[in-house]
């Protein structure tokens, strides 16, 4: 089986499953383009735990995760079906690395993993299994976990990292209408692509310090260690394609990548 990218999203608010937006478009261009997966391993912003849990239930339930929006967001379901075969091989994979993990077998599927899916694959005939991240253990833990999982992206597994680029709140809620990028939002953005460009992962680990107004971009950092997993699990090597580049009311960048471990780094 030929080996399949992996992906960082930044999912948007929960109304991108009802009016798809650019963010959504370029999701159902995913869907169609790339080879259909055995499942997908979605590692979402929205559930935080102190050591790495995946879901290990095989009809997870749809989790509504938010509050104050129309009816018709809470009468969504998407009812893929888990795969508890792939988060056993997960926890496995791990723990040869020396990462102590667990399957939670009750956990549904939050928006931050069926809002994106909803558009990738609307039938919900793909299987689906969440990671949890831990803001705790910091940017360098994600992307060894994604390094750990690699070998999944041989065996079928659609790696995807759901988060944000960048993920202020309070600076979006001042302004959602907002069409121009504040301008703090675009160089953070643009400072990512530029390193994960140049493959310079010590900047990446250390963006806090290093990336312009990185604590105004993310307050908290659980939206953006999703992207740690997936790009470490693309390879030491891997190439960078931006497949979405959009703002959702200036604060929220929606930079989204797909990440291919280039021919020759698996030859």
């Amino acid at each position: 089986m030929k080996r399949l990218p992996t992906l960082f999203l930044s999912h948007g608010s929960p109304m991108q499953a009802v009016v798809a937006g650019v963010a959504g478009g370029a999701w159902m261009a995913l869907g169609k383009s790339l080879p259909r997966p055995r499942a997908v391993l979605m590692v979402s912003a929205h559930w935080e735990t102190t050591v790495p849990m995946l879901t290990g239930n095989p009809q997870p339930q749809t989790i509504h995760d938010f509050g104050g929006f129309p009816p018709e967001l809470y009468r969504i379901e998407y009812k893929a079906p888990g795969a508890p075969e792939v988060a056993s091989r997960s926890v496995a994979l791990l723990k040869a690395a020396a990462i102590t993990a667990g399957i939670d077998g009750c956990r549904g599927l939050d928006h931050g993993a069926w809002v994106p899916l909803k558009w990738m694959y609307p039938d919900a005939d793909v299987p689906v299994v969440q990671l949890s991240v831990q803001p705790e253990l910091g940017t360098a833990h994600h992307l060894r976990l994604g390094r750990a999982l690699a070998p999944l992206a041989d065996e079928g597994v659609l790696i995807v990292g759901s988060g944000h680029m960048t993920h202020n709140l309070r600076d979006w809620m001042s302004n959602p209408r907002r069409q121009e990028p504040l301008k703090y939002a675009q160089a953070f953005a643009g400072w990512v692509e530029a390193r994960l460009r140049a493959h310079d992962d010590d900047a990446l680990i250390a963006y806090r310090d290093q990336a312009p107004e990185a604590v105004r971009a993310h307050p908290s950092e659980e939206h953006f260690l999703p992207l740690f997993v997936a790009w470490g699990a693309a390879g030491a090597d891997g190439s960078v394609e931006r497949i979405v580049d959009a703002y959702e009311g200036g604060a929220l960048a929606m930079q989204s990548y797909l990440f291919h471990q280039r021919v020759e780094a698996m030859a």
